[in-house]
């Protein structure tokens, strides 16, 4: 089996960083700067991996989507929307041709050709509860196949939201997560006056195939499960099993249904990070990166559609952590300096 490289996305929003897209060759320990055909600064908010072509790749910028051929080395702009910045992209799991972009503010676009042309959807509104010094953004979209197709996306900062007729019209999942910051231990404030930020404050989201009518949402206040299409929501109660809680990123193994890994950190800026795994849809998690020691909080993962084996993730500051065993064995690879704001990791 051919070993995959490693990409990272990195954004520009501190002064003085270096932002783009960097590439680490399967074998290699150097990371190339790509830049061909990208926007100059480029700042990379997500990287997604065609699932049934690897050699095409999105990469969702402060300047809409652009997309690889030739598996990341150059780059041009698809005919998408102008003025929107792109914060995560979806290709649907039985259309190959079908693909969602995630936007700030808040819109999804779609493509049906592939990505060479895109069309933003109508009716895809959010209701206004926090505010917040950024405009809010779609972090997260997950697809569950229908006929009709059923949409679910996470926002930061405004929870949750889903279609039930593809995409067409769009509903709020948020009002349970608003009334669980009810609880002491899910009260968050930090930009805005609502001690339920915490909980509107979502990084990712997730569908899977072993858990019909079920979603899985990343947010500050840790890992929270809807069993009935997002009306509401329980808490996963991760801290259990893991003394870190803050949730930035998590994604099903596209080999086993039924495992997902999530990266676990103290705040969105801190001194540690963590990935942790379940095998039995969240009811047990245990800690896989043996041996990391995370400068930054755990930004990002990358499960390898090739191989089960091959699991990445990447902190704030630049931290790489790999596997090619399962867990066994990790190693650690850094970032050329100057890199700060890590947003985005793939595997191809």
């Amino acid at each position: 089996m051919a070993k995959s490289d490693l990409f990272v996305g990195a954004g520009k929003f501190t002064g003085g960083t270096i932002s783009g897209i960097f590439r680490q060759t399967a074998g290699e320990d150097r990371w190339e700067k790509i830049t061909k055909g990208l926007p100059e600064p480029a700042s990379i908010q997500a990287l997604t991996v065609h699932p049934s072509n690897r050699d095409v790749m999105f990469a969702g910028t402060q300047d809409g989507v652009y997309r690889s051929l030739d598996g990341g080395s150059t780059w041009a702009r698809a005919n998408f929307p102008p003025g929107l910045e792109v914060w995560s992209v979806t290709v649907h799991p039985k259309n190959p041709r079908v693909i969602y972009a995630g936007t700030s503010p808040v819109g999804v676009v779609r493509s049906e050709d592939g990505g060479e042309t895109w069309k933003r959807l109508p009716n895809v509104v959010q209701p206004e509860r926090i505010k917040m010094a950024f405009a809010c953004r779609v972090m997260r979209i997950a697809v569950v196949p229908g006929p009709p197709d059923e949409l679910y996306a996470g926002l930061e900062v405004a929870g949750a939201m889903r279609s039930l007729d593809g995409g067409e019209h769009w509903s709020d999942c948020s009002a349970d997560l608003v009334a669980l910051a009810e609880r002491p231990n899910l009260k968050s404030k930090i930009q805005s006056d609502s001690e339920a930020e915490g909980m509107l404050d979502a990084h990712a989201l997730a569908v899977s195939d072993a858990a019909p009518g079920s979603v899985f949402l990343a947010v500050r206040m840790g890992m929270f499960r809807s069993d009935d299409k997002g009306r509401s929501w329980r808490d996963m109660e991760v801290g259990r099993f893991s003394p870190l809680t803050y949730a930035r990123d998590v994604r099903v193994s596209p080999h086993d249904p039924r495992t997902l890994y999530a990266c676990l950190s103290p705040a969105a800026r801190s001194e540690d990070g963590s990935l942790y795994r379940t095998t039995d849809l969240g009811q047990s998690w245990s800690r896989v990166d043996h041996g990391v020691k995370a400068r930054a909080t755990m930004m990002a993962l990358a499960l390898d559609g090739a191989d089960a084996d091959h699991v990445a993730c990447v902190s704030r500051c630049g931290q790489v952590f790999s596997t090619r065993d399962g867990g066994k064995s990790w190693r650690e690879s850094l970032l050329p300096d100057g890199v700060k704001d890590v947003y985005a990791l793939a595997a191809r």
